[in-house]
């Protein structure tokens, strides 16, 4: 069914659906308050990259901020976004539940320090798959090209502004952290395989040398979860890049 043939009394976004754009967007106005830029991956719908990008890139609207974004576009989406995303930024996904470029970036961008939405259709990926799941719950396979996904990001683009006119809320919650050691548990990317058991990982705070002799063997662009400037395990990889 496509928007034109919707019934009427079919809402477009839905309580659930509000409620969670309206999270997203506050995320999205602290992060670019703090000089964030928004990197965006559609490697099924790659018009959909490239309209994100343009929709906050280009104020259309008189008086309004114009926001850094980016669509990556590459072969290797994954590469591209480790290499662009810097910590504090956003990686913003477009793509169904199943995509193995989009699933592996968004089991990375936590060690890349970058904050996650993920929009689509169909089959919901898992809980925690990305900071933000922004979706359409229908089986229909034209929902991407019916205009939904469009009118989400535009709905995310006019509520992000919308938060920038209300200062106060840009302010950042704080956050939890391990009352006995002040270091929160960590997701690290491996950058250098180890030597001497001290691996050079990658987190959201930066690159820094992690003992990773708790684990044993370690191999670049592994994902380990750092504590106290340990890593305790790694993490399984359904897609090893």
């Amino acid at each position: 069914m496509t928007v034109a043939e919707q019934p009427p009394s079919e809402s477009y976004v839905d309580t659930d659906l509000s409620a969670d754009l309206a999270a997203a967007a506050l995320d999205l106005a602290r992060r670019f308050h703090d000089g964030a830029t928004l990197w965006v991956l559609s490697p099924q719908w790659e018009p959909h990259a490239h309209h994100v990008a343009v929709e906050f890139v280009h104020p259309v609207i008189m008086g309004k901020r114009a926001l850094p974004s980016v669509a990556l576009v590459e072969p290797d989406p994954v590469a591209q976004a480790r290499v662009a995303c810097q910590p504090g930024d956003l990686l913003l996904a477009v793509a169904s539940a199943d995509q193995p470029a989009v699933v592996d970036a968004m089991r990375r961008a936590p060690a890349w320090g970058a904050l996650t939405l993920w929009i689509g259709s169909g089959p919901r990926p898992p809980a925690g798959a990305a900071n933000h799941i922004l979706w359409v719950d229908s089986d229909d396979p034209m929902v991407p090209a019916t205009g939904r996904f469009v009118l989400m990001y535009h709905l995310l683009w006019e509520l992000t502004h919308v938060c920038f006119e209300h200062p106060g809320l840009l302010k950042p919650p704080a956050e939890d952290v391990c009352v006995t050691c002040s270091d929160e548990g960590r997701l690290g990317e491996v950058m250098l395989e180890p030597a001497d058991g001290q691996a050079l990982v990658r987190t959201a705070d930066g690159e820094e040398w992690v003992d990773v002799s708790l684990i044993g063997d370690v191999a670049s662009n592994d994902l380990v979860l750092v504590h106290a400037g340990a890593a305790l395990s790694r993490l399984t990889e359904e897609v090893n890049r």
